[in-house]
């Protein structure tokens, strides 16, 4: 019994299904289909209530499985039923109609799942270009539609289609012949050409790909321009309340324009409204942001992410965040969306941003004479700065900003007025505004431009014209101290001169004087000693209490430095100064628009605000690290022998000590006092109201900021090269 049992185990298992006629089964789902719009006449009936998913399912199945049973290349009668009744075209004029309820969601899966699991390439075919045009363009027109999740699916389906095949992109987007564009290849149905399919005669015309046998496109000389396509449909996607629908619409955006050929970069570039498109919504969001909103929550907002907007939507409310967490949000993806572009891509949009947003939109507001406006304006710009990093984005901004000059200033020199105005803004009547100015400076510096450093200082410094051209000779240490009257200053005015306050205890700074020294010939220690030495004893207070030692400037300083050094890794800056024999004398050196700007505000540094004076020391210390030898020459060397009615960074500094020394002398019991304010900017004691308070914290900054330089000359070592 178990033997005959078995036996017929094994022949219910060997015994075969009847074959199923895979064509037959096709066309039965298919007028299944159709024969629902014949026969029903409830229009409340949903789609998903009727049969019409399971057909459309069942279809699917047998053009998948078809196309599996046959060898690579070889479509089946199922697929060519398909392209030639129109099936495609039949589905999106019902999905279009949205008949019955629902219809356009069901169309719209059967197309992604076409499209992304059959393998033959589809798309090459009027009657599957036509209808993915014709859903393409109902779905651009439906902001905000109940379909946004399948109307993403298909647009990225469509998105992985133009990656493996870039020349898909110039129908797609339905632009006509073009030179620069390459002709698709001939598309074979079945071991024959299309023409030989057999077809209706009025169908016939309809059943050519978009390949003819002469080998080009057949399409119009000239196409009217389709305003509803692909891109404007993934543009209007990214802009959906869904987050994972606008995630992954931006993703596949991202796909589209990272295409590596050439032709179809200029496609997208010269026959769609990408570009626009992008920069209009960047220009929309921004007109968003309330104009109440305050700079400080702006300057304090941290660096948006387009990949993770709205996770935080709950910290830190403050009126008009979301506002501007979508405008930086938007501005974040534009700058990855330039980065990874196709270079022709990533500089139209670059080009568009800068004609539509920076000049057109920023540029006005920056212009502005309220107060408010134009700190809200700077606040809005120094985001923008620190939120762009695309080298081609970044380009386009650094020049909107500083304009292309690259030549010597002369004073007065206006030639590119938003630049003056925004370095002029630095030393404004307004501290609000001469802060928020600098702090865009400083985010300025910051970026990895060559531009930027060489537009607002090197340019003025390339031919050392601060050098006094004869120099002592080389054995000489210093030259014999000049009288003080042939140097135009009076004996009191003279920082170094301690003789005419012998009842004063402060004696003298115990370093070579500034500028009798040979440039470059003080060691590095000596360099150092300088600075740190520079604040007489009796006005330092940080070692009187329990902060961080000088160890911790070093280490921020290397910080600095290293950043600085990548930065300028690529840009092909000198390791040694110009020789002095290429100065030229009869040339007045001017240390240009910015450093003026910034040496006036630091020979005023004890009668500014702390937080003005910070930033000030900030900005100026940022410009020392940069690795080039002039810069480093001119900041950090105390023995510049200075051309006649030169300044340097350390001969303003010892004009301010000496101001501070006979400041001092009159305030009684200073040294207490001054203790007292650092401990209070520490938070070690609770603020009170102190005599000469702005005095005593320009006293503490000014000790900072020597830490600072001696800790960034230290790190930098000496500059390479000859004198």
């Amino acid at each position: 019994m178990l033997s005959r049992l078995g036996a017929l185990l094994q022949q219910a298992v060997e015994t075969r299904e009847p074959s199923v006629d895979l064509l037959e089964a096709f066309t039965e789902h298919w007028k299944g289909i159709t024969g629902y719009y014949l026969e029903t006449t409830d229009e409340s009936i949903s789609a998903r209530q009727t049969d019409i998913p399971w057909r459309l399912k069942q279809m699917l199945d047998i053009l998948v499985y078809e196309e599996k049973q046959r060898p690579v290349g070889e479509t089946g009668p199922c697929l060519e039923y398909l392209l030639q009744h129109k099936v495609l075209e039949t589905l999106s004029t019902l999905g279009k109609a949205e008949y019955p309820l629902g219809m356009r969601q069901q169309v719209l899966l059967f197309f992604s799942r076409v499209l992304g699991q059959v393998q033959h390439p589809l798309l090459h075919y009027l009657h599957v270009h036509r209808p993915v045009q014709k859903l393409l363009q109902v779905s651009s027109n439906c902001l905000g539609s109940d379909t946004e999740k399948e109307e993403v699916q298909f647009a990225g389906v469509l998105c992985m289609k133009m990656k493996q095949d870039p020349t898909l992109l110039v129908h797609i987007l339905e632009v006509g012949s073009s030179p620069d564009i390459p002709v698709l290849g001939k598309s074979i149905l079945n071991g024959r050409r299309p023409q030989q399919l057999p077809a209706k005669p009025m169908e016939e015309d309809l059943e050519h790909p978009l390949d003819t046998a002469a080998g080009s496109p057949r399409v119009d000389p000239s196409p009217p321009r389709r305003d509803s396509n692909l891109i404007t449909s993934l543009v209007r996607l990214c802009k959906s309340q869904k987050s994972r629908v606008a995630l992954k619409a931006q993703e596949n955006l991202l796909l589209l324009v990272g295409l590596a050929q050439e032709a179809a970069a200029a496609c997208l570039v010269q026959s769609s409204t990408l570009c626009q498109l992008l920069t209009e919504h960047l220009c929309d969001l921004y007109s968003t942001v309330p104009a109440c909103t305050n700079p400080a929550d702006i300057l304090a907002l941290e660096r948006a992410s387009w990949r993770s907007q709205g996770d935080a939507a709950g910290e830190g409310v403050f009126p008009g965040k979301e506002s501007l967490t979508a405008f930086f949000s938007w501005l974040d993806y534009l700058d990855e969306l330039v980065m990874d572009a196709q270079p022709v891509v990533a500089d139209a949009i670059s080009k568009a941003v800068e004609e539509e947003f920076f000049q057109s939109t920023l540029q006005p507001q920056l212009l502005q004479m309220s107060e408010f406006d134009v700190l809200s304006a700077t606040a809005m710009l120094t985001g923008t700065v620190r939120q762009i990093c695309a080298p081609p984005l970044l380009h386009r901004l650094v020049l909107f900003l500083l304009g292309p000059d690259r030549y010597p200033e002369t004073p007065g020199d206006n030639s590119h007025p938003l630049r003056t105005q925004l370095i002029d803004r630095c030393n404004h009547l307004s501290d609000e505004i001469s802060l928020a100015s600098l702090r865009l400076f400083e985010e300025l510096l910051r970026k990895p431009h060559e531009h930027v450093a060489y537009s607002l200082a090197l340019r003025n410094l390339e031919a050392r014209g601060y050098l006094q051209c004869s120099l002592p000779a080389p054995d000489e240490r210093g030259l014999p101290e000049p009288d003080p009257d042939e140097d135009g200053l009076d004996l009191e005015e003279d920082p170094y001169f301690t003789d005419g306050y012998p009842d004063t205890s402060f004696g003298t700074v115990k370093k070579p004087l500034p500028g009798l020294a040979p440039s470059g010939k003080g060691r590095v220690g000596e360099v150092v000693s300088s600075f740190l030495c520079l604040v007489p004893e009796e006005a330092k207070t940080s070692l009187c209490t329990e902060e961080g030692g000088y160890d911790t400037y070093v280490h921020d300083a290397m910080s600095m430095v290293q950043v600085c050094r990548a930065s300028a890794a690529s840009w092909g800056w000198s390791q040694a100064p110009l020789p002095l024999g290429a100065c030229h004398p009869e040339v007045t050196f001017y240390e240009g628009h910015f450093l003026k700007v910034l040496f006036d505000r630091m020979s005023r540094i004890l009668d500014q605000p702390y937080s003005l004076n910070l930033q000030v020391t900030s900005v100026l210390s940022r410009l020392a690290a940069f690795p080039h030898p002039h810069l480093h020459e001119y900041l950090l060397d105390p023995y510049l022998n200075l051309a006649p009615g030169c300044r340097s960074l350390f001969s303003i500094l010892v004009r301010v000590i000496g101001d501070l020394m006979q400041r001092l002398q009159r305030v009684p019991h200073f040294r207490a006092k001054l203790l007292l304010v650092r401990q209070q900017l520490m938070g070690l004691v609770p603020g009170e109201q102190v005599d000469h308070t702005m005095l005593f914290k320009g006293v503490v900054v000014l000790e900072e900021f020597c830490k600072e330089l001696a800790a960034i000359a230290l790190v930098k070592g000496p500059p390479e090269g000859p004198p």
